[in-house]
């Protein structure tokens, strides 16, 4: 017996219509919940005027996120008004001020490669080192044995070198007074973390690599007081491989700039 006579297909069911009758009105109430979602942005119709000053109010309240959408929609609809510069910047310190460090960087080189003669150049800069500056628990450091060189010297380094381009390109600038401040900070703790590498090499033996670090030390931050040991295991790990001449001349250096130095006496 042919079974398709017997069993009709399942659309064709009475029960099966009326179900399909029943869920398109839900379909349909799905469907538009869906679109709902899609509201209209209720900034669509603002001018650059008010997405700036909007903007600029969340900025004031710490709303940082909010403060940056509505900078990203100023830049993104009006990319050559008189808000444009501002926005890029205001967007960086966003994501700066939310911890967004990546984010920040990113922001930053966006603004400089698009705005490479900007009158604002130097303060980007600044806020470029500010996003890696890492400084101590004004409290807390001294009482824990806090040291800054201690800490992933990456992020050290590149504050050190924003801060540095921004004293090159604008030693004048009002941002300049404490960008030398922090790169002296920035030059001690680096330098702290490469005579510290230094030393960990020279009491294993290493005495090319220890060397190797304590000039690099000498060579990159010139004025920090960790200079005096590095120049110490330079001159004791010639003396340790037998170079005599090399040897004299890491001394010469020691004792014309710390002529009182420990380092002298350790044999």
């Amino acid at each position: 017996m042919d079974s398709s006579r017997t069993n009709p297909p399942a659309t064709a069911l009475p029960g099966a219509r009326m179900l399909r009758r029943l869920l398109a009105p839900v379909v349909l109430g799905a469907l538009l919940a869906g679109c709902s979602g899609f509201e209209k942005d209720a900034t669509a119709k603002w001018d650059a005027d008010r997405l700036y000053n909007e903007g600029r109010t969340e900025l004031q309240a710490g709303a940082w996120s909010k403060a940056r959408e509505l900078y990203e929609k100023l830049e993104a609809r009006y990319p050559f008004g008189r808000y444009a510069q501002q926005a890029q910047i205001e967007i960086a310190y966003c994501y700066y001020k939310e911890g967004e460090t990546a984010d920040a960087i990113a922001a930053t080189d966006r603004f400089l490669k698009l705005n490479p003669t900007s009158g604002n150049a130097a303060y980007v800069y600044y806020l470029r080192g500010l996003v890696n500056f890492i400084e101590p628990p004004l409290l807390l450091g001294p009482l824990v044995g806090y040291r800054v060189s201690e800490r992933d010297p990456k992020a050290m380094l590149e504050s050190f070198e924003a801060f540095k381009e921004l004293l090159t390109r604008f030693p004048d600038s009002r941002y300049a007074p404490d960008a030398r401040l922090r790169l002296a900070f920035l030059r001690d703790a680096l330098a702290d973390h490469e005579v510290e590498v230094a030393d960990y090499y020279y009491r294993r033996g290493a005495y090319l690599a220890a060397i190797n670090r304590a000039q690099t030390a000498v060579r990159e931050y010139q004025g920090a007081p960790a200079l005096e040991h590095a120049l110490g295991i330079m001159m004791h790990s010639y003396e340790r491989l037998g170079l005599p001449v090399l040897r004299q001349g890491a001394e010469e250096v020691l004792r014309a700039n710390f002529p009182k130095s420990k380092e002298l006496a350790i044999s």
